[in-house]
Formats: C-alpha cells, structure tokens, sequence
C-alpha cells in the first residue's frame, strides 16, 4: 500500500476487504496501520483494533512456538543434528492397538497451532497433522497390537510401539525426546519429559501423527464392527461403548486382557 494513498475515500466496507487481502496472505502492512490509526470514522477504529489484537495474537504465538523448541535448540547448541520427538496413542482405550509416531522436524519451521494432541480438537489435529507431514524431515508411525498388548501390557506395549517408530526414522536420530517414558532397549539416547507433548515441538508433532492416525484406524474398524461405535469413542471405555461390549460381547479387536472386556467374557 502506497503510505501516501488517502483511506478516507474508500468505504469501511472497502477498507474490510482491503484487510481481509492482507490477513488471507498474513502480511499486514505497517503504513495500513497507521492510515487507519489516523481514520475517525468509527467503523475503521473497529477494524484498526481488531488488527491490533489480531497483531498481539500472531506475537504471542510466535513466542509460544519459539518456546516450544526449547529443548530441541539446547540439544543442537550441543551438536546434535537429527532430533525426533516420539510419543503415542491408545493406552487407554478397550480395543484397537496402540500407536506411536516419530518425528524429527527442520528448525526453522513453523506450524502454527502446533500443540499437545489432547488441546486441539479432532479437525484441528487432522489439518495439523497434514502440515506436519508435509513440513517434517521425517516422520513415522509404528503400531503393538492387541495381542502384543495383552502378552506384555499396556505399558511395555507402548514402548514397543514407540521403540518401533524411532527405528523407522532415517536418517536414523542423534537424540529422541519422548513423552515421559524411558526406553530401555533403545541405544539412541534420549530424555524423558514429563508432559513433553505440550512443551516440546517434536514431541506435540508425534503426539498429533500418533492420534490421527489411531483414530483413522478406528474408522476403519468401525466399517467391519459397526455396532460398537468406534468411530466415536475410538475403543476408549464410554458408557456407549461399554453399553454395547455387554450387550453384542467382545470383537477380535476388543482387549480381553483389560477389566472391563474380561468381566463380560467371564459372564458369557
């Protein structure tokens, strides 16, 4: 925008769509700012502050981001190169496996909204979980089933399934960060972060691969056990979901070794 151009003989409904432009391509001119800063009419103060506001959020989310690299840019100050985040899916639920996704993420990018997979809902994790595909050095899914489950527990299963992911990566990591959990047999060293997927970037990334893609694969075990509703509860203990486990018994993706799916085996 020309910082000599007159704003006062465009309308407010014109100067909207002027701003809309700007905010489509994120680029708000500083010269525009100040045009409507010096604009008395009332429509236009409206829509200076609701640039203003807009202007603090894009700051207060750079320096989120900034800050969620914080443990990334501490291993790179000392050499490491490759950094994957790793973390997983699926502890809960009554059926289905669990799953654990690896990613190892450019420094210099940016994913805005990128989060704890559990703060953002169900669209937002899947348009995020696209842009992170598309922007990661390498990223990687890895499932233990419900048998492997069952033999090892939920937990040891998990960190199979974890182990799994990160042998997947290639290039192969120089450091993983996971969320809370040591790997034992993993040589890649590594750190566990209490609640990393929500300050961590690499490991909010695997948290939002790992949860889409587990629910993706309820949906499709919702299209051959339709009567227990996984496309909604994904396998997690609902009162719904519970409703129909006594109701039709456990599937072959039911975890039998879990209290609730056992008490109905042991009552047919």
């Amino acid at each position: 925008m020309n910082q000599k151009m007159n704003i006062s003989v465009l309308t407010v409904r014109e100067i909207k769509e002027m701003v809309d432009n700007q905010l489509t391509n994120e680029l708000i001119e500083d010269d525009l700012l100040l045009s409507l800063s010096n604009d008395p009419r009332a429509g236009v103060q409206k829509i200076y502050q609701q640039l203003q506001r807009y202007r603090r959020e894009q700051y207060q989310e750079h320096q989120r981001l900034e800050k969620l690299f914080t443990y990334e840019d501490n291993l790179i100050k000392q050499g490491k190169e490759y950094i994957a985040g790793v973390d997983e899916a699926g502890r809960g639920p009554l059926a289905g496996p669990v799953v654990a996704a690896a990613v190892i993420l450019p420094r210099d990018i940016s994913i805005v909204g990128l989060n704890d997979s559990k703060k953002l809902s169900a669209a937002k994790r899947e348009q995020l979980a696209v842009e992170i595909k598309e922007k990661a050095l390498v990223w990687t899914v890895a499932e233990a089933d419900v048998e492997e489950i069952c033999s090892l527990n939920i937990y040891h299963a998990s960190i199979l399934a974890m182990k799994r992911a990160v042998e997947k990566l290639a290039p192969t990591p120089d450091y993983v960060l996971t969320d809370a959990v040591r790997i034992p047999t993993m040589k890649i060293p590594h750190t566990p972060i209490i609640g990393g997927d929500a300050i961590s970037a690499s490991i909010a990334a695997a948290s939002i691969i790992a949860k889409t893609h587990r629910d993706n694969i309820m949906y499709q075990f919702h299209r051959h056990y339709p009567q227990y509703g996984f496309d909604k509860h994904k396998g997690y203990p609902t009162a719904e979901h519970i409703e129909k486990l006594q109701l039709y018994g456990p599937c072959p993706i039911h975890r039998h070794c879990f209290a609730p799916v056992a008490e109905v085996v042991s009552k047919r």
